[in-house]
This record gives structure tokens, C-alpha cells and sequence, in this order.
């Protein structure tokens, strides 16, 4: 996600409850298009609607539950 999405800061700094826009990683709408692709062709999931982008972007926490979730029903 770092090294995705050029951010200014360290892995090591990321918190898993952190929000993903505005004050916890600070990205912004551009940066949202770019990290569903990213997310999408990293982990080969697919981010449906903007409801499931909503609950899966929340914070770091969500989106790890989120990609593991997907690949557990994809696996099914």
C-alpha cells in the first residue's frame, strides 16, 4: 500500500485502526480510485459498490477482514 500508493510515511507507522481516508492515512478521492485497483489486483478481490468500498475502507483492520473474507467466499 506504501510503495502503491507513494505514501509519505513508513509501514511501521500504519495503524491497524487508523482510518484509511481523510485524518488517518490521509488519502483523498484520487487516491481512492487508485487503491481499489491496487486492492483489487493485489489480493484479487472485487470491491462491488460503494457500500462494500465504504465498509471495506473504513480502516486498515476492515480492509484485512475484508480480503480475507473475499478470498474465503471465492475459495468456496
Amino acid at each position: 500500500m506504501v510503495e502503491g500508493l507513494r505514501l509519505e510515511i513508513e509501514p511501521a507507522e500504519i495503524v491497524d485502526t487508523d482510518a484509511i481516508f481523510g485524518e488517518g492515512l490521509g488519502l483523498d478521492s484520487i487516491d481512492a480510485l487508485e487503491f481499489v485497483v491496487l486492492i483489487e489486483e493485489e489480493f484479487d478481490v472485487v470491491i462491488a459498490d460503494e457500500e462494500a468500498a465504504k465498509q471495506a475502507f473504513a480502516s486498515i483492520a476492515a480492509l484485512a477482514d475484508f480480503i480475507l473474507a473475499a478470498r474465503e467466499e471465492t475459495a468456496s
